[in-house]
């Protein structure tokens, strides 16, 4: 099967051993994101891993291009998932961009099955079709069970 994780960006390392656990249960993760490099700042300047500006202009031709690259490669990775885990978060006093949530709509829109994995965050985590795990080990032990 072909899973999408959505995560917070900084939770990328985290989310590069849950891809680890993915594949050794024979199912391929189409989130490119989780290679690097693939973040922006609050103010849309794309980043690379250790927060240094992979282009110095954020408004100049290589930053759109950048940002355009992930808005595309995040969509059609969601689109090639069978499935798309979410990883939500408590609130907290700090603002974020909420791509992610984004990535959810998108897979709701197409369909496709949604998983939860933490806290039901916001309103859609409630819809009867999203199944709703607190830990990444409860997911596992489910996926488990279910596949063949």
């Amino acid at each position: 099967m072909n899973v999408y994780l959505a995560a917070r960006y900084s939770r990328r390392l985290e989310l590069v051993g849950y891809r680890q656990d993915l594949v050794r249960l024979g199912h391929q993760v189409t989130a490119r994101w989780l290679n690097g490099n693939h973040q922006l700042s609050d103010t849309g300047v794309p980043l690379g891993d250790h927060g240094q500006r992979l282009v110095e202009d954020s408004n100049g031709e290589q930053a759109v291009l950048l940002r355009t690259r992930f808005a595309h490669e995040d969509r059609d990775d969601v689109l090639r998932a069978d499935l798309l885990v979410a990883f939500t978060e408590y609130p907290r006093s700090d603002k974020g961009r909420g791509g992610r949530h984004v990535e959810l709509g998108i897979a709701l829109g197409a369909g496709k099955p949604v998983v939860i994995v933490g806290p039901l965050e916001h309103i859609f985590c409630w819809l009867p079709e999203v199944d709703h795990y607190s830990t990444w080990a409860e997911f596992l032990a489910a996926l488990g069970e279910a596949s063949p």
